[in-house]
């Protein structure tokens, strides 16, 4: 078990296995430490800087270069990370460091004990480097015969503001967040054999347990019994039925109510609209968003902040069977309005709109939902950018909040003419999906709008960002990033005045 701490003690008189610090990249050619590593410089003195040429080290974003120190600092080994160039903003220079972090966390694995001397001159940067440094060094190893867990087992954050009350206060809080988004993580990258509907419905209630937070699993009985058709439609073909995990955090006096609605498709085989094999291979990840919105709640209600949160978790396993859901079907969704399916493989948005319609019976003050909902974003956006839809009141507010921690979303429309192809079916209230190569995830956005009832509502779509294919990268690790879970704790901060 690692121990974490924050001081106020000198780089260079620290004892620890590794002491870290940062370093800019200079666009004329050599490097400049960072903010926090004034005493590593001085104790080196003039021999530093040739010294980090000769080791061909830049200061480029993620680079890494280890020190000897030779009896020059307390700590016997010097790591310096590359922060890039300095930027001029604030939330860049953040998430440059939050990345820093995480690189140092995997460069001092064999360290017993760590010092991180980046840039923390406040409470923000503090922030930025435990947390960088906590996701950085996540290992999913559930599965592996031999626990490759390297951590160090003391991490000292070096800052001068570490005697202010609210440092002390955001270290603390930091912790919180970043056990919440290793808890989204782990819950993706478990084989979806493993966490079917069932079985992740009791891996969140058993999350709630010794919390603030209740939850109500709704079984494929009460289901029918609601008329929940877009859960048992999509569920129905799966031998593993649907689940509806209903999670309430009631604190007295709350500033405001918001409700999450997040989507959990524990595998998505496609349905009858089969996917390819290779579509497959990832699919584990798509109930991200069902993820991201528990523990988001179970963030909200450890940090104890007074608001209140409704959040609907929508569980199902989209497969093929005889039972299956068939293109030309028109479901019932919870409330009454019909839907004509005509792509399974389109399944996100039918157990979300059961989840949006529970939500807006709550009265919110507003509502967001999570999904890993459309390709059609991905090929917009990329693998690093999640799509932000709805009321500007809410969007604007959750696009800041993202970029405090290196979360990235970008403003999309929902436009009229999209509305009216989700209005446009023959047969039912609405059309499910068309076959318009065009604007796919716009479409699927306009479609969940249709359940919202007019209410303050966004909607993040994180089927780029959810899932990282490749290697590790600054704080982010392969498989399940947690991606949205920062950005939804930060604006519930902003709702109760405490952002």
């Amino acid at each position: 078990m690692t121990s974490y701490h924050l001081r106020g003690a000198s780089p260079a008189k620290t004892r620890a296995d590794a002491v870290v610090v940062g370093a800019w990249k200079d666009p004329k050619g050599g490097v400049t430490l960072a903010a926090g590593a004034e005493d590593v410089g001085t104790a080196f003195g003039r021999s530093l800087r040739p010294l980090l040429s000769t080791l061909g080290f830049t200061g480029k974003t993620g680079e890494v270069t280890r020190v000897p120190t030779g009896g020059k600092l307390s700590s016997p080994l010097l790591v310096l990370v590359g922060l890039g160039e300095k930027p001029a903003d604030r939330a860049t220079e953040l998430l440059a460091v939050r990345r820093a972090a995480g690189v140092a966390a995997r460069s001092t694995a064999n360290a017993a004990s760590v010092a991180l001397a980046l840039p923390a001159d406040d409470a923000g940067l503090i922030r930025n480097v435990l947390e960088g440094y906590l996701l950085g060094g996540y290992a999913f190893s559930r599965y592996q015969s031999k626990d490759p867990d390297k951590r160090a087992g003391t991490v000292t954050v070096l800052s001068p503001a570490a005697r202010r009350g609210e440092a002390g206060t955001t270290f603390e809080e930091a912790q919180v967040v970043a056990a919440a988004v290793q808890g989204v993580r782990d819950w993706v990258n478990t084989p979806a054999g493993d966490l079917t509907p069932p079985a992740f419905a009791e891996e969140i209630s058993r999350a709630t347990k010794g919390t603030k937070v209740t939850a109500t699993v709704l079984d494929e009985a009460t289901l029918t019994e609601l008329g929940c058709g877009g859960l048992l439609g999509v569920g129905g073909g799966s031998s593993a039925p649907p689940r509806l995990v209903e999670l309430r955090y009631s604190p007295a006096e709350p500033f405001a109510h918001l409700a999450l609605v997040g989507k959990g498709i524990t595998f998505d085989s496609g349905g009858l609209s089969i996917k390819t094999a290779k579509g497959m291979e990832t699919m584990k990840c798509d109930m991200a968003g069902a993820a991201t919105v528990t523990q988001a709640t179970l963030a909200i209600a450890r940090l104890g902040l007074p608001l209140r949160v409704t959040a609907y978790a929508c569980l199902a396993e989209n497969m093929v069977s005889g039972s299956s859901m068939r293109p030309g079907d028109v479901i019932s969704i919870y409330g009454g309005k019909t839907v004509e399916v005509l792509n399974t493989d389109a399944e996100g948005r039918l157990v979300m709109a059961d989840g949006l319609q529970r939500a807006v019976e709550e009265q919110p003050d507003t509502i967001i939902d999570v999904a890993t909902l459309t390709g059609h974003m991905m090929q917009a956006l990329g693998n690093r950018v999640g799509a932000a839809f709805g009321s500007d009141e809410v969007v604007a507010p959750l696009v800041e909040s993202g970029r405090e921690s290196g979360e990235k979303l970008w403003r999309m429309p929902i436009p009229q003419d999209v509305v009216d192809r989700v209005r446009g079916s023959k047969i039912a209230d609405l059309a499910q999906h068309d076959w318009n190569r065009w604007g796919g995830g716009l479409f699927a956005a306009a479609f969940l709008r249709e359940f919202t009832d007019g209410r303050p509502w966004a909607h993040l779509d994180i089927a780029g960002p959810a899932f990282n294919t490749a290697g590790a990268a600054g704080h982010l690790t392969p498989g399940g990033t947690g991606f949205a879970l920062t950005t939804l704790v930060d604006y519930a901060r902003t709702l109760t005045g405490q952002a």
